[in-house]
């Protein structure tokens, strides 16, 4: 009785969904209903992955349970040191079970709306999160937010698939996902909604608006609801500026931009040391463990992702040459942790970076004697979404983050400017934040979440004919003339007696006037043309379109593969042309909503 009874109501209840979701009636409703939904999860996500992170620093690293990891002064003992270590040999014996089983590395956010249409693997970004969470957990020197963002968008894209929604609904759901990840995680709505516009999506528009916010107020309202630890910046007041006061923090938008490449150049040598080294991957981790461990005698806030580190060091009065020290110390720390084979990202880290480049160039400048009103703390504000916008991208992201954290609007000039100066800057001479960046060195060209994954779905197998006619190149023109009236087709494939390509034949040449008395005379080899211009079914539309116009041809033979040269299928430049426009179409459909 019992389960009739559910069976009934989940029936219902997806009956329901369906009917919201019809394009002709209430589907913007539906698709807001499913967003905070996703939000919801995104909230759930966050505090179980923050809760469980905390646990492993208060039972490693014997911390109380309100404080945090980053923030001690020094270890309790010389011996945690080892920590990181031993966080190193189970990521190490982890590493090596995905290796032997061959499993895929996880799709990202970002790649998986620029590439393929939004869909990802829930099991491949749930071993993420756990090595994520490991890697942070046991000490190294990398954040959460990878994690957060990678669970929730798998997610977000599972319930995508199983409401069979369109393309571009699946993109904006997993933009929807990391959006509330990210606000879940800073307890800031409208910094989660702009990570998901111009990180995730890719673009903004007025149809993204309602489901993209509703996601982040839902995911923050969650978490803070279940005691997720978030990241509020305590600045203090902060005296109003005028436009004369922004060069001094245009100079810290430089040095953020400059620092933020350096910063993403150290990780890549890194990881290349080791592989040229021949170090044996599992063993990778364990001497990046051993480096962090040995940083952390040194100073613990290099520690985790610098949440305790940061609210220090905004309150500290350590002079400038000492900052310095310690950002040298926390880059160090995620290049190596990341180099090595740690799992997670720097979205934190590069805001704690940040915060003690600003501050350290404002005690410089003041110590010169050249900025004696400068205030270090905000300097310090200034330079966290800096450098965070070089490394992460977001202009506009890290500019409300800093906002709605310190819930001080005084400085929304100040960061703006020095946000547009580095983001400039990183994209002038390094072109790529970090998450691309990481895309680019695995041999990806992409460096936004612009979604061209259609264009490399539109490929000629997809809009090749595969029956296309074919005849051996040593027939007669008589014997041609018989098999192909004039009229019955345009085009006709010639093989050899292998049944290789050998040319194509425009069958208006066969019947040209000219070549009346001469039939006798001529075969279907001596009339084709583009012997050696061929495509391959895995060519996608662009690199199509280039033979086409290289070769001068309105169409073109597909053949199964250089080597065998078989025919598979014919395709035209015009049925080309054509599908490609459509695409476009429906690509420029979906960014505005229009369905």
């Amino acid at each position: 009785m019992i389960p009739d009874v559910l069976d009934s109501a989940a029936a219902s209840g997806s009956s329901i969904v369906r009917r919201l979701l019809d394009p002709k009636r209430y589907r913007e409703i539906g698709l807001i209903g499913v967003a905070a939904v996703v939000g919801v999860l995104a909230g759930l996500v966050v505090a179980a992955m923050g809760f469980l992170t905390n646990a492993a620093h208060v039972l490693l690293f014997g911390i109380p349970n309100s404080e945090r990891l980053s923030g001690q002064s020094a270890l309790m003992s010389p011996w945690l040191a080892l920590v990181p270590v031993a966080g190193g040999a189970i990521l190490a014996g982890i590493g090596i079970i995905v290796r032997r089983r061959g499993l895929r590395a996880p799709v990202d956010p970002i790649e998986a709306n620029a590439l393929h249409g939004g869909r990802m693997a829930v099991g491949e970004s749930l071993l993420l999160a756990v090595q994520t969470m490991i890697s942070s957990g046991f000490g190294a020197s990398v954040g959460l937010e990878a994690g957060y963002t990678q669970v929730s968008a798998s997610l977000a894209s599972r319930l995508a698939t199983m409401l069979r929604l369109r393309r571009g609904e699946v993109r904006m759901l997993v933009g929807c996902a990391a959006a509330g990840a990210i606000s879940a995680a800073f307890g800031a709505p409208i910094t989660g909604a702009f990570y998901g516009f111009e990180l995730i999506i890719g673009t903004y528009t007025i149809s993204l608006v309602a489901p993209v916010l509703t996601a982040s107020l839902v995911a923050s309202l969650i978490a803070h609801g279940l005691g997720a630890i978030q990241t509020p910046i305590e600045v203090g007041a902060v005296p109003a500026s005028t436009t004369a006061d922004l060069m001094p923090f245009i100079g810290i938008g430089i040095a953020g931009g400059i620092a933020a490449v350096a910063v993403m150049q150290l990780v890549t040598r890194v990881e290349r040391l080791f592989r040229r080294t021949g170090c044996p991957a599992w063993l990778r981790p364990l001497i990046g463990g051993a480096a962090v461990g040995g940083l952390a005698l040194v100073s613990p806030h290099i520690l985790s992702s610098g949440h305790g580190a940061l609210h220090v060091e905004l309150a500290s009065s350590l002079s400038w040459q000492a900052l310095l020290t310690l950002f040298a110390l926390k880059s160090l720390a995620s290049a190596l942790s990341l180099g090595s084979g740690f799992r997670g990202g720097l979205f934190f880290a590069s805001l704690y970076l940040g915060a003690v480049l600003g501050k350290a160039y404002a005690l410089a400048f003041i110590a010169a004697g050249w900025l004696p009103g400068l205030p270090p703390v905000l300097a310090s504000v200034v330079g966290m979404a800096s450098l965070a916008v070089g490394i992460v991208g977001g202009p506009m992201t890290m500019t409300f983050l800093v906002l709605e954290t310190t819930g001080d609007l005084a400085i929304t000039g100040a960061v703006l400017a020095a946000s547009i100066v580095s983001s400039v800057i990183v994209r002038e001479t390094f072109g790529y934040s970090f998450s691309t960046w990481r895309l680019h060195l695995r041999g990806e060209t992409i460096r936004s979440a612009h979604d061209v994954g259609w264009m490399r779905n539109l490929t000629v197998g997809r809009m090749m004919r595969p029956d296309a006619k074919t005849v051996t190149d040593t027939t007669g023109l008589a014997s041609l003339r018989a098999a192909f009236p004039l009229g019955s087709t345009q085009r006709v494939i010639a093989v050899d007696a292998e049944g290789r390509y050998a040319g194509m034949l425009v069958l208006a040449d066969a019947y040209a006037p000219e070549l009346t008395n001469e039939s006798s005379a001529i075969n279907v080899g001596a009339l084709t043309r583009h012997r050696d211009v061929v495509l391959l079914p895995t060519m996608t539309a662009d690199q199509a379109a280039k033979i086409f116009e290289t070769a001068g041809a309105e169409e073109l033979a597909v053949i199964e593969s250089p080597f065998t040269r078989k025919v598979v299928g014919l395709l035209t430049e015009q049925h080309l042309l054509r599908r490609y426009a459509e695409e476009l179409d429906k690509a420029r459909r979906d960014l505005t909503g229009e369905g």
